[in-house]
């Protein structure tokens, strides 16, 4: 499909998670993505939309002739993409040394928890573990407890996001003839990354290192989520005072007596008033009655609502591909639109039109099969 990767091919050996995520990022982007997936799933459906977009080809790794397919594939590739424990590229022989061997201006991009070095390199570990590590969940949920966001933290906002980022950077920097490079991306740095803006806080004094203790952690009556008539809920964002004057206009409070907005020491009583008010109406109510206004007062709407919204339907936030409901490409682009995602190929699709268009002749592939260093 069109986008403004036209004409960037990757090959992204197969994993789960954040690197998969990398590579669906630049296939919606546009890129040419040749995933190298595992021969025992050869002929296997695939639904996952992080797959979305790509060429799959079956080959066993640990054979020395589907390394040698690799090895092929890299010489014609701007990236390559891998999400092994240090070390397991190397064994299998698409290593950075081997790669670059056979195309110098090749971006490798490596994803891993903890990095290529350090104590823990080595060590086994989640998304839970490295952002445990970085700062990032101390910081989340209420005074009690930590409470675990997803794996958005880790795996895909400090881990395949930053990877892209990385990625498309030194993609630039050898399309301006610098040499190739490996771009080493850990979710445990990209985790400690993506809290710039709350050490920035730290700095200066005005945040606590303690949980539900700072005005975006949910301590502030004015930064948090009431619980409405039906059980469900809307998100509060009035953090500026004219939002703030608009939030207690539709809440009935414009008018009464209360502690001023930033005022620790009233926060209390403000939250008890929202929360009682709030519980009187449903949700959608709610919305209704915040529609036009600037209070910063969403609906929290779960997976199975938020395809619904009309705004979100208007701009066609979330897809169906082959009955899959999932999210559209975003950014958007407006010289370079980047079209529709194809729906993820079956394992091994392409295995045969990958390795015609890398030279191989019948026989050869014939031959590949045979020792099943592809499928």
């Amino acid at each position: 499909m069109p986008g403004p990767l036209e004409g960037v091919r990757v090959v992204e050996l197969a994993g789960i998670g954040p690197a998969p995520f990398c590579g669906m990022i630049l296939a919606d982007l546009g890129a040419e993505v040749v995933r190298v997936d595992r021969p025992e799933r050869a002929g296997t459906p695939d639904t996952d939309p992080l797959n979305r977009g790509k060429k799959s080809i079956a080959a066993d790794l640990k054979s020395p002739d589907a390394s040698g397919v690799v090895l092929r594939l890299v010489e014609m590739s701007d990236v390559l993409i891998e999400g092994f424990r240090p070390g397991v590229a190397e064994r299998l022989g698409v290593g950075p040394a081997e790669c670059h061997a056979r195309n110098p201006r090749l971006v490798y991009g490596r994803m891993t928890g903890w990095g290529q070095d350090g104590l823990l390199a080595e060590t086994a570990g989640h998304d839970i573990d490295y952002i445990a590590l970085s700062g990032a969940l101390a910081s989340i949920g209420p005074a009690s407890d930590p409470v675990v966001p997803l794996n958005l933290v880790g795996d895909f906002g400090g881990g395949g996001m930053l990877l892209a980022v990385g990625v498309l950077a030194a993609l630039t920097a050898a399309r301006s003839g610098a040499p190739g490079q490996v771009v080493d991306a850990a979710m445990v740095d990209g985790s400690a990354l993506l809290m710039a803006f709350h050490w920035g806080f730290l700095a200066r004094g005005v945040w606590s290192p303690r949980r539900e203790d700072n005005f975006l952690d949910g301590a502030a009556p004015w930064y948090t989520v009431y619980r409405t008539a039906d059980g469900k809920h809307v998100a509060v964002g009035a953090i500026e005072p004219q939002f703030y004057a608009e939030l207690l206009r539709v809440l009935g409070l414009k008018d009464v007596d209360l502690p001023d907005q930033h005022d620790r020491s009233g926060w209390p009583e403000l939250r008890d008033r929202f929360g009682a008010i709030f519980a009187t109406r449903t949700r959608d109510e709610w919305e209704d009655a915040f529609r036009g206004v600037d209070a910063c007062v969403a609906p929290v709407l779960d997976m199975t609502e938020a395809p619904a919204h009309p705004h979100n339907r208007a701009r066609e936030t979330f897809i169906d591909i082959d009955g899959v409901i999932q999210p559209a490409p975003a950014p958007r682009f407006g010289g370079t639109p980047t079209g529709r995602p194809d729906a993820p190929p079956a394992t091994g699709r392409d295995t045969d039109e990958v390795l015609s268009w890398l030279g191989y002749t019948d026989a050869e592939i014939g031959k590949l099969r045979s020792t099943g260093a592809v499928a």
